[in-house]
């Protein structure tokens, strides 16, 4: 009998319509804060720690801004200094063998949403994966593909969180997600990559959403 009513089991299972990557990214999208939250985010500030290596350990200040504003500082005697940023035309690293911030003309600045949200009319395609294990959390991988980039989406497959991102050169994990304002957000970021020079791990204690930035905020 056991084994009548297990292969009855089966063959309902089977026969009920798998999740598709959009569904995925759409559930994720909804149970984070919804679409129109996202859309209504302008601008963020992220307050933390930054650790890069074993003890090297620095307060931590990013501010980014739509459609593509972005700056990294470090706080350093009291004082904000910016290592990394892209002011909407140039981007900017700090070069750390001069010690200086360098414009680099080659900098890809990334998107300040996501880009799993409005993946449709930014032209990329989906595909569902399946399960694989991040750690001990069974979640849904998704791939999305823009030409001949691709990036690993995995989301955990209980609470559609974002757990880890894979791309070309590096690796981000996720965690730690908390309620800010109407949208979840996580609160640890931990970056790899195959060469392992510029690992690091942020840990964030405030996030700041919709403020209105001075004017110079982006400017390097």
């Amino acid at each position: 009998m056991k084994k009548i009513l297990s292969a009855l089991l089966f063959c309902i299972f089977s026969l009920l319509p798998a999740q598709t990557a959009k569904e995925i990214i759409d559930k994720n999208i909804e149970l984070s804060g919804g679409l129109t939250n996202w859309k209504l985010l302008n601008s963020i500030v992220i307050h933390g720690r930054l650790t890069l290596g074993i003890n090297d350990e620095y307060p931590l200040k990013i501010y980014q801004q739509r459609p593509n504003l972005t700056k990294t500082a470090i706080i350093l005697n009291k004082k904000e200094t910016a290592i990394e940023g892209f002011d909407g035309k140039k981007g900017y690293a700090m070069n750390y063998a001069a010690n200086k911030l360098q414009e680099y003309p080659n900098y890809i600045a990334e998107s300040f949403d996501t880009d799993f949200i409005d993946w449709e009319n930014k032209g990329f395609e989906v595909k569902y994966l399946g399960k694989e294990k991040v750690g001990e959390v069974y979640c849904h991988k998704v791939e999305l593909t823009k030409n001949v980039n691709k990036t690993m989406y995995y989301f955990d497959s209980k609470t559609y969180m974002l757990l880890r991102e894979v791309k070309k050169d590096e690796t981000l994990t996720y965690g730690d997600y908390r309620k800010t304002g109407a949208l979840t957000m996580p609160y640890r970021i931990e970056s790899s990559s195959p060469k392992k020079d510029s690992d690091y791990v942020i840990i964030i204690n405030r996030i700041e959403t919709n403020k209105v930035f001075p004017d110079n905020t982006f400017k390097f």
